[in-house]
């Protein structure tokens, strides 16, 4: 019942996605008739389906899609390793890779001392390096979280804004604050910040330290200049974990200056204990349609001949 769906309503959709392939159930046995290699390929779907509801996930059309996909992209992979690898846990709720390439993402911060996370809007790179980063914290593996990003955004200035210096500020990092959410306990956070065990700060905050013992995520670094990056990479102390993550298509840089995200690759490219993981739109996990946007900008990108320069100031910008 777990599999078929209210309604059956997987099992109708998993017919529309393998056309030539009927499907078919009597009390506890499914039934697939079809030609060979459709009939082969909705076989695996379906094993797969059944490993996932065996390990109590709950199966949708959103699911079947995603075990779908990854099936035809790396055929040599197990859906069920990926869509149940834990992450961190809040009050039952898990927080997991979703797709292949978040699974690679997620082992390579596991794998190495700086990661970059580049991929469009939706794709996870933050969330999923900051549920690292509380993972790593839980496990005592590090003493302290440090997120932070460039306070750059597309058509206003900070000092025009009202406020504070902090005032001003923190709707730059409000998206870091709302994933923290996600996954620690509000009420711990103002004590874990008062502590210093968390930290969120604009970058230029990051100036002239040195970071031991602590896992730094440092988000939207496609608005960094390359000397900001290399200031922000040189803070990296013993015992520490840095993640950077952006997407070059999205730069808000004023006088269209060069983005530090762009050219870190080529200079770093090689080193041991560094890693690119790039993502991509089949990555993105929001609503469908999110994937097939990034697609169309993407196509619209190569008949320019330009990729990420025709967007770079684009505008409006979709927070993980």
């Amino acid at each position: 019942m777990a599999l078929l769906g209210r309604a059956d309503e997987n099992l109708r959709y998993i017919e529309r996605r393998n056309p030539g392939v009927d499907l078919h159930v009597r009390g506890d046995t499914i039934t697939l008739t079809g030609l060979n290699g459709a009939l082969h390929a909705a076989e695996r779907l379906v094993k797969e389906l059944l490993a996932l509801v065996e390990n109590g996930e709950n199966v949708d059309p959103d699911i079947i899609r995603r075990t779908e996909d990854m099936l035809k992209s790396a055929p040599e992979e197990r859906p069920v390793d990926v869509l149940t690898q834990n992450i961190v846990s809040k009050r039952g709720k898990a927080i997991r890779p979703k797709t292949l390439g978040q699974k690679r993402y997620v082992e390579a911060i596991d794998a190495n001392t700086i990661v970059f996370g580049i991929g469009p809007a939706g794709t996870g790179k933050t969330y999923l390096a900051m549920a690292k980063a509380v993972q790593a914290l839980q496990a005592k593996e590090i003493n302290r979280i440090i997120l932070t990003r460039p306070a750059v955004e597309a058509g206003e200035r900070l000092g025009f804004l009202p406020g504070t210096l902090f005032e001003k500020i923190d709707p730059y990092l409000r998206p870091l604050y709302d994933a923290l959410h996600d996954m620690i306990d509000p009420v711990s956070i103002p004590k874990l910040m008062e502590a210093g065990t968390i930290e969120v700060a604009p970058l230029a905050f990051m100036r002239g330290r040195t970071l031991n013992d602590a896992f730094i995520i440092l988000d939207e670094a496609q608005n960094t200049t390359p000397e900001q990056m290399k200031m922000f990479l040189t803070r990296l102390g013993f015992g520490s974990k840095i993640v950077v993550t952006g997407d070059v298509t999205q730069v808000d840089l004023p006088n269209n200056a060069t983005s530090g995200l762009r050219v870190v690759r080529d200079i770093l490219e090689g080193l041991d204990d560094v890693h690119f993981a790039v993502l991509r739109s089949e990555d993105v996990v929001r609503h469908q349609l999110v994937s097939d946007i990034v697609n169309a900008y993407e196509k619209w990108d190569a008949k320019l001949g330009d990729p990420g320069k025709q967007r770079g100031n684009r505008g409006h910008r979709d927070h993980q």
